[in-house]
């Protein structure tokens, strides 16, 4: 590697909107976030898992249309 042309890699501070921080490797040496895996919906379990129906679906409940089954 050419000596002077990389940028200095240090430790950095990632700090959360949630008041969550640790600790990683950047070019920088404080990084803001504003969601973290502490405060996620997804990792934290509560996400919402909504059955969501298709086009053809909606269609027919707008339009009040039976199956023919």
């Amino acid at each position: 590697m050419k000596e002077g042309i990389h940028p200095n890699y240090q430790k950095a501070v990632v700090k959360c909107a949630c008041g969550e921080t640790f600790e990683t490797y950047s070019i920088k040496p404080e990084l803001r976030v504003e969601i973290c895996s502490k405060c996620h919906p997804f990792y934290t379990g509560s996400q919402k898992n909504t059955a969501v129906g298709g086009r053809s679906e909606r269609f027919k409940k707008k339009f009040n249309i039976k199956d023919e089954d």
